[in-house]
């Protein structure tokens, strides 16, 4: 069994990757960031649960890595005509997953049960589960004010400096009944942090009470793979913000702030030169020494997706093996 945790586009690019790189689909479990959920117009938004389950249903929108392909916007025409805030782009069939997913919450189901059942009438062959079914809202700290993360990432287009982050709700939150028993499970083969954004996608996985603890326990290899690469992120923000908090834009940065956690790290090609100096420096870390691969990490077809995630499976079974 596998256990991936993502956030976004990357995230949802690599466990595509390993859902077809494995034998058995169904023994995966992606486990995905919900910091990035919000209320809007009345309906609950999930947007990297629903960019997992879209790119692992075959559905997403092939140009933007999100949203549905073949999509339509007349909802949001009319909505605009009308005056409404049409800011946070829903299409006609993306709408279709807000609103089923708003009346079963309402409900009294879990995030957890809706996720699980939706994903399977997509057709998704491997399971995904949000980190947790309570509600973890990701703020950004910036010189204009505190801003919820959808403000800041949509409405606003990351342009405020970022000068710090806060996770509103992680302390009391409980990691979701898949994700805390796959941790546990003596089964499990491996743990695969996606090149997702660490700031805005993992960290918020990490900060949810005995997740870190859990990883740095874990009997299972756990390996990340860099999404920076040359001094640059592959998509979105990262780079931005570890500029605006002073810290060095680099793969090597990346791998010093997941330490303690991993057994081993992927870089990519063009950092090949980072290797030695990454494996030295993890050696400080609870789980040192930290192992480093360099691969071709760079996902623009379904094939490097696969490439890829073969490539890291291998990785962890050599650690597991270790």
């Amino acid at each position: 069994m596998i256990l991936a945790l993502a956030g976004g586009v990357g995230g949802a690019k690599l466990a595509a990757g390993l859902e077809s790189a494995l034998d058995r689909p169904q023994d995966l479990l992606t486990v995905v960031n919900t910091g990035d959920d919000f209320e809007h117009l009345g309906l609950s938004i999930c947007p990297d649960l629903d960019t997992v389950m879209y790119t692992l249903s075959g559905r997403a929108n092939p140009e933007t890595g999100w949203g549905h392909a073949g999509e339509s916007w007349n909802f949001l025409e009319a909505l605009g005509a009308l005056g409404g805030e049409d800011w946070f782009r829903l299409g006609d069939r993306d709408l279709a997953t807000h609103v089923e997913r708003t009346r079963r919450l309402r409900a009294g189901e879990t995030l957890s049960r809706v996720t699980a059942d939706l994903a399977a009438r997509l057709g998704v062959p491997s399971r995904i589960a949000p980190m947790s079914d309570d509600p973890v809202r990701t703020v950004v700290e910036t010189p204009d004010g505190d801003l919820p993360f959808q403000e800041y990432f949509v409405r606003r287009r990351c342009e405020p400096a970022v000068r710090g982050l806060r996770f509103e709700g992680a302390p009391a939150a409980r990691m979701s009944a898949a994700f805390e028993a796959a941790l546990a499970d003596p089964g499990l083969d491996g743990v695969v942090v996606c090149p997702s954004n660490p700031y805005l996608s993992i960290d918020p996985i990490l900060a949810v009470p005995g997740v870190r603890a859990a990883l740095a326990g874990c009997a299972a290899p756990v390996v990340a793979v860099s999404p920076i690469v040359g001094g640059r992120a592959i998509k979105g923000p990262a780079a931005k913000i570890m500029e605006e908090l002073g810290v060095e834009v680099s793969a090597a940065a990346v791998a010093a702030r997941y330490r303690g956690l991993l057994d081993g790290f992927v870089l990519d090609e063009t950092d090949r030169p980072l290797a030695a100096a990454i494996g030295s420096e993890g050696a400080a870390g609870a789980r040192a020494p930290l192992r480093v691969t360099v691969e071709q990490t760079i996902m623009r077809t379904g094939e490097d997706r696969t490439r890829l995630a073969a490539q890291v499976l291998g990785f962890a079974r050599l650690l597991h093996d270790r």
